[in-house]
């Protein structure tokens, strides 16, 4: 499965209800280190196309990055990756530190 934007709350829902464990990432379309974050990502979900990835921009759907930081208790941050498993955020992970490596050992943690 490759990296799938979210466009919008609804669609997130959904997919958090389809899929019940995967990975989103909170991109800024303005900072450099969010755009080496959305490359390692990208790296991730092309090499592990059986696993759910997603991503939203923060400029665009500001409302809903702000309401996944509120309900699942984790501090806004970007770029930021998140894995959800079973309704709640299991890990994250900030700047820096969204790598690939990173998210390969979230996952096989989860």
């Amino acid at each position: 499965m490759a990296l799938t934007k979210i466009d919008e709350k609804q669609q997130f829902e959904e997919v958090l209800n389809e899929q019940g464990t995967l990975i989103l990432l909170k991109n800024s379309t303005t900072c450099p280190i969010s755009h080496e974050a959305f490359k390692e990502t990208e790296k991730f979900a092309g090499e592990n196309d059986n696993i759910p990835v997603y991503y939203l921009n923060v400029q665009e759907l500001r409302d809903l990055s702000n309401e996944v930081a509120e309900k699942y208790n984790v501090k806004h941050e970007s770029p930021q990756a998140l894995l959800f498993s079973e309704g709640k955020v299991s890990w994250h992970a900030s700047h820096w530190k969204v790598t690939k490596k990173e998210l390969v050992k979230a996952w096989e943690n989860k």
